[in-house]
């Protein structure tokens, strides 16, 4: 897998809780076009898992379902290597972004 500042972000994010797409583009600042293939990169790597929220939480609240990721023990390996190699990738993250509730 190829380690980009990009995916060392979205890593960082995953790692410090946030689990949705939408919440990964606003803790990143990164536009939508690299996270959705990062992350689907990171899960065929096995650095990240996904699951959909059950249909019937979506539809209570008036929308489509969410897609969930988090970070396996193989992603956490991963981030190590890529903070090592993007130092400053935790400065370019918001600080703190909280993640959203489910």
């Amino acid at each position: 897998m190829r380690l980009t500042r990009p995916t060392a972000l979205v890593l960082l994010a995953l790692s410090r809780g946030i689990r949705h797409g939408f919440d990964v583009l606003d803790a990143t600042g990164l536009p939508s076009g690299p996270v959705y293939p990062i992350l689907r990169r990171l899960e065929d790597a096995g650095a990240v898992r996904s699951s959909w929220e059950p249909v019937e939480l979506a539809r209570a609240a008036a929308r489509p379902p969410r897609r969930y990721y988090e970070l396996t023990g193989t992603g956490a390996g991963t981030l190590r290597l890529a903070l090592a190699r993007f130092p400053d990738a935790a400065a370019a993250m918001t600080p703190d972004a909280p993640p959203r509730p489910a």
